[in-house]
């Protein structure tokens, strides 16, 4: 085994000292390009705009300062700056063979090739793994992948003694640095990883280093256990979802992308855009499914302003659609108005000039977790194509490493093209200054990823796996079913371990009535010993409208509703004993009013429930976070207990007009019906909005195929259904 791969290995190393390739395109695409920039068109547009911005540098004087700021600070965006345009000058000078072109990449990497092998590791260098040009060695793998794809472009047009002067100065001491002298980089399977041997490979590619290459892919020692390959084999399951959240995903997309478009170019053999079933081309399209309106859902240590318009899933859009010609990716492309200077970018751009664009499909999904897709998933359910869909987001994904939060099913939901129940995502001013220097905040860990954060069960004020990485890295939920229909579509999760001797399960149906009703129902049950404290929160964007129990504000005073794992971190403003069968809050978001209700119930000898209004903003003088709200539902128990809730979409408000209809919900009553039937228990949960019309959403006791029928009856009438679950009338 070990001589066939050494023979594969030669094979391979063989090949690719044969390749004349340039890094990203072929002599053909090269040719095109240049007719195209003379012609006219959306390609040609891009060309002049970017052409004008280039030639503006020119007439500026040479910027390379020596590295002084994080994040964010002056050297560091200058450095940014410095890397694009070089990557700018690279493309135009492909496109038109100008020489001015050649000389200002050639010219700034004369500066960086003096001044870096005298860099010491960054004055502001961060925790994780310093840099020399940046902060942290990220920064710098991202400056390597941009500005090796300038040097590429013109490296031709420069003299042996120019490119021995560059490489020798600046890509071999980076390069070394960033490989070998970071280890624990090099080989991590993680994004900062990816970046760097990105990095290394497609700087291996153009200084016709095939031993970098072969680093990049299979780890500093070439056995696998480190490298790209690794990395595509582990961070993304079989759906093409990233184990970090779409932010992540987001982030890590390029890198990812752009070497594989230089593996693909220069050795197309390795066949890199079928690996794993094509898991590269997967993880694209994921990354645009995992988004609302434009915007990536903002699970785990998300920024949440970005988007699918990011550069990083432009050069997705572009590389996937060269690959795949699927028409629905143009409609992306289009919404993202940005056109590439690459080959694959012309083909993009003279599609959407010629209107080949089709509607990307959104629909509903399970984006599976993990290496083999089974640790747990993320599930989007969707109700339709429209801008303003209802979407909602059942979150039963793993841990998410070190970027992952303390939210096992967790859930947030959007309407009207706005994030209606939201997750807080990150405690980050990216690149701010004045905020940590750009570092996430120290709030993030001891407020953003705690559970109170989030919509999900809080056992005891004391967040899941107490808080631990490492310890929630061991545990996922368990995908228990899933289905989609035309007026009802459900999931359910199981979560064990994230506290002890207590697991529960959640249930979360999305219903939209052909008698154009709009609700969810959220069925939390929570298998415990012993007595504890629950707390289930939903965190709300709008304004409070009303509320059926009667608060008590703290108009006075407030103080923080606890002292550890978040809870410091929230102004306890009003709360109120639940003396009625429902507990309602109303409030109104935009043009729309929603009411979410949850169902009461008395214990004797305990404290009753309690609703909660709490508002983020206690102890956090340097007014780092976000000042939002949320409601809790509490309940002290001993053994089990089951929340039952919903959220209910209904209403108009007009403003302008000064009209209200439907402030109030409209429902009922809300009661859970279960009884044994068929000898199998099977979950009845009663919604009435009217005396002449009630649903019953029936959830099967154990996960089923689609065929398989259940018997039971309700209030004298027999019913069946296949599958797991099914929403009836009576």
């Amino acid at each position: 085994m070990k001589l066939a791969n050494t023979l594969l290995s030669v094979f391979l190393l063989s090949s690719f000292a044969c390749s004349a390739q340039h890094l990203l395109e072929t002599p053909e695409q090269i040719e095109a390009m240049q007719v195209a920039a003379k012609s006219d068109g959306s390609f040609a547009d891009e060309f002049e705009a970017r052409k004008a911005k280039v030639d503006l540098a020119l007439t500026q004087k040479l910027n390379v300062p020596l590295p002084a700021d994080a994040g964010g600070g002056y050297t560091h965006e200058v450095h940014k700056r410095n890397y694009a345009t070089m990557r700018d000058a690279g493309r135009l000078y492909l496109i038109t063979n100008e020489q001015k072109y050649a000389n200002l990449v050639r010219d700034m990497l004369f500066e960086y090739a003096e001044m870096y092998p005298t860099l010491p590791l960054h004055p502001q260098q961060k925790e994780q793994s310093p840099g020399k040009l940046f902060w942290q060695s990220l920064n710098e793998a991202v400056w390597l992948v941009y500005t090796i794809q300038g040097y590429d472009a013109v490296k031709d047009a420069l003299t042996t003694e120019e490119r021995n002067t560059i490489e020798n100065g600046v890509f071999i001491p980076m390069v070394r640095y960033l490989s070998e002298e970071s280890p624990q980089t090099f080989d991590k399977i993680h994004n900062h990883g990816t970046w760097a041997v990105a990095g290394v490979g497609m700087a291996g590619y153009v200084l016709d280093k095939p031993e970098w290459v072969e680093k990049s892919l299979y780890g500093l020692d070439k056995s696998g256990k480190g490298g790209f390959m690794r990395q595509l084999d582990e961070l993304f399951s079989p759906q093409g979802y990233y184990n970090e959240g779409p932010y992540y995903q987001r982030y890590a997309l390029m890198p990812f992308v752009l070497f594989a478009k230089a593996i693909d170019v220069n050795e197309p053999e390795r066949k890199i855009f079928e690996y794993r079933d094509e898991v590269l081309l997967k993880a694209i399209t994921t990354t645009i499914e995992l988004s609302y309106n434009g915007l990536f859902f903002g699970i785990n240590d998300a920024i949440k302003d970005k988007g699918i318009d990011t550069l990083e899933l432009v050069h997705g859009v572009t590389i996937a659609y060269n690959k795949t010609a699927e028409k629905g990716l143009l409609s992306i492309a289009k919404k993202q108005n940005q056109v590439l200077l690459t080959g694959d970018g012309l083909a993009v751009a003279n599609a959407i000039d010629d209107g080949l664009e089709v509607v990307y499909p959104f629909d509903s999904k399970v984006f599976g977790d993990g290496i083999s897709g089974k640790e747990g998933a993320l599930v989007v359910l969707r109700e339709n194509q429209d801008t303003a869909h209802q979407t909602l987001v059942f979150k039963a994904t793993s841990q998410g490493l070190g970027h992952g939060h303390f939210d096992k099913l967790h859930w947030i939901f959007y309407n009207q093209g706005e994030e209606v129940v939201y997750d807080y995502g990150a405690a980050r001013f990216l690149n701010v200054e004045a905020k940590y220097g750009g570092h996430y905040l120290p709030e993030n860990n001891a407020y953003a990823k705690q559970t109170i954060a989030h919509n999900t069960l809080v056992v005891d004020e004391i967040s899941h796996f107490n808080g631990k990485t490492s310890v929630g890295n061991q545990y996922h939920p368990d995908v228990l079913f899933t289905e989609f229909d035309e007026e009802l579509q459900i999931s359910s999760a199981r979560m064990e371990n994230a506290y002890d001797n207590l697991a529960f399960t959640r249930t979360q149906a999305l219903v939209n009535s052909k008698e154009g009703f709009v609700f969810l129902i959220d069925i939390l049950d929570v298998d415990a010993e012993g007595e504890h404290q629950l707390d289930v929160p939903v965190h709300f964007n709008g304004q409070f409208i009303d509320s059926n129990v009667g608060l008590q504000g703290q108009t006075q005073s407030q103080s923080a509703l606890g002292s550890n794992n978040g809870y410091q971190y929230l102004w306890l403003q009003a709360k109120g004993e639940v003396e009625q069968d429902l507990a309602r809050v109303t409030w109104l978001k935009d043009n729309t009013f929603y009411t979410h209700t949850t169902v009461a119930k008395k214990q004797n000898n305990r404290k009753p429930q309690e609703l909660l209004m709490v508002r983020i903003g206690a102890n956090d003088p340097n007014f780092n976070l976000i000042a939002k709200q949320a409601l809790i539902n509490r309940i002290h128990s001993s053994g089990n207990h089951q929340f039952l809730s919903m959220l209910e979409v209904h209403g108009e408000y007009n403003g302008s007009r000064e009209f209200t209809i439907n402030s109030k919900s409209q429902l009922q009553s809300l009661e859970n019906i279960s009884h044994l039937s068929s000898n199998k228990t099977v979950t009845l949960v009663k919604a009435t909005f009217a005396p002449e019309l009630s649903f019953v959403l029936a959830i099967a006791s154990s996960a089923s195929d689609e065929n398989t029928e259940t018997e039971f009856s309700v209030e004298g009438k027999e019913y069946e259904m296949k599958g797991n679950a099914h929403l009836f009338r009576l």
